[in-house]
């Protein structure tokens, strides 16, 4: 049985894609998923599950979040060790450290290469600074995220893949849920 994270994309933000937490776990409970947990409302969980590809996970729990709950959205899976190796790979420990609520670490689809990381770096008319690891993008936003011109869709347009982001609070919330107790 190995853990598993993952992530509900644009889920209950401005009344959209409801989605109660307590409706999450019993679906994973009821998919076979061992002892999971959410954390905050915005489609974080933590769970157990004998299958150990990620990819299959999404797809399962993508069709059955939108066949039982009604939503349609993507999900995104990290083990354990993968969670914990996005942690390591942070390329702005200072940030991390100093300014958390304003560093975002996003889970992908697909792993960027060198050069639509490069375009979408080019493309940002802020301050904000983004670096890619493998299936994972580390956003800094000094100025703030709500202000930033920095969208998910310019984002996604550049990279040429879907994801969702979490700050880094949450990041290491998550990831201290799946150390034993």
């Amino acid at each position: 049985m190995a853990t598993h994270i993952g992530l509900l994309r644009a889920v209950n933000l401005a009344g959209r894609n409801k989605v109660a937490m307590g409706d999450l776990r019993d679906l994973l409970t009821a998919l076979g998923m061992q002892e999971p947990r959410s954390l905050l409302q915005s489609g974080n969980v933590v769970f157990g599950s004998a299958v150990r590809s990620t990819a299959q996970l999404e797809r399962t729990l993508e069709r059955a979040t939108k066949e039982r709950l009604g939503v349609e959205t993507d999900f995104f899976v990290r083990t354990a060790d993968e969670w914990s190796e996005l942690i390591a790979d942070n390329p702005f420990p200072r940030e991390a450290r100093t300014d958390p609520g304003h560093l975002v670490a996003m889970c992908l689809k697909e792993a960027p290469d060198r050069a639509t990381v490069a375009a979408l770096q080019k493309a940002i008319v802020g301050r904000e600074v983004v670096r890619a690891s493998g299936r994972h993008a580390y956003i800094v936003y000094p100025d703030g995220i709500g202000r930033s011109r920095l969208t998910m869709a310019l984002i996604e347009k550049k990279l040429g893949t879907r994801g969702t982001g979490r700050n880094w609070n949450t990041v290491m919330k998550l990831g201290a849920l799946t150390k034993p107790a």
